[in-house]
């Protein structure tokens, strides 16, 4: 793990993104965490030890709002969290890259490797949860639900990741999501992508991966599901398989 202290990119909004990044050779591996996630995760550690042994350059980071990046969870979009991936591209890395990308951060990678297309050799999601706020969040919510949102502009949901403390959805995260949904049609993602899902995942279903794999326009894109795996991913042999797949893409 690496002990160091993160290190900021101050971006022309004022925001501040942290990072942690580790020097290598040949492509580059970022890493895209998810929703309220931060980059301190066991995926991620465990990515960066796998790119260490290897000799791999890796790049993990906290969106604004998320982890020691400056900003407020709640004031957050997709877009925001898209133009945060971008900035930590093109400011911080060089050359051919892997993205890794988990939940949220899956849906992420696509859009950043839409939007640089040069820079992005393979692409490995991690139950990808492709249009989340339109196919899962929107989707969950009843009419007393909705009638909330639209009244005061935000709903608390429970959360089993983060001491079971309730987050909020905003009405603007849910409106601007749609800017960003990507089944309703191709995808126009060329390179080779590999997919992951556990078939016991309770908060993104594996049908999820499987859409998204079928839009790709890509050739080579495969998706494994993994019969006892859940959303977190984070067994052993869970991040063996993740590192295995890393390695030979």
């Amino acid at each position: 793990m690496n002990n160091q202290p993160a290190r900021f990119i101050e971006l022309d909004s004022g925001k501040r993104i942290a990072y942690h990044q580790t020097p290598g050779a040949g492509p580059g591996v970022l890493f895209l965490g998810g929703f309220k996630s931060d980059m301190t995760g066991t995926k991620a550690l465990a990515l960066e030890a796998w790119c260490r042994r290897a000799g791999r350059p890796f790049t993990r980071f906290d969106y604004s709002g998320h982890g020691t990046s400056s900003g407020t969870f709640e004031q957050g979009t997709i877009g925001e969290w898209l133009d945060d991936t971008l900035a930590v591209i093109d400011r911080l890395t060089d050359g051919p890259l892997v993205l890794v990308g988990s939940s949220m951060g899956g849906w992420l990678a696509l859009h950043a490797t839409l939007a640089r297309p040069d820079r992005v050799d393979a692409l490995l999601t991690l139950a990808c949860a492709t249009d989340f706020t339109e196919r899962l969040l929107m989707a969950r919510f009843g009419e007393e639900q909705l009638e909330v949102l639209e009244r005061e502009g935000r709903l608390l949901i429970p959360c089993d990741y983060d001491d079971q403390q309730p987050y909020p959805i905003t009405r603007e995260l849910l409106q601007e999501g749609r800017q960003h949904l990507l089944l309703d049609g191709p995808i126009p993602i060329h390179c080779p992508v590999r997919m992951l899902h556990g078939m016991q995942d309770p908060d993104v279903p594996w049908a999820f991966s499987l859409q998204t794999c079928e839009q790709l326009e890509s050739d080579d894109a495969t998706l494994t599901l993994i019969k006892r795996g859940d959303h977190r991913l984070s067994t052993q042999a869970d991040l063996d398989l993740i590192c295995h797949t890393l390695a030979r893409l």
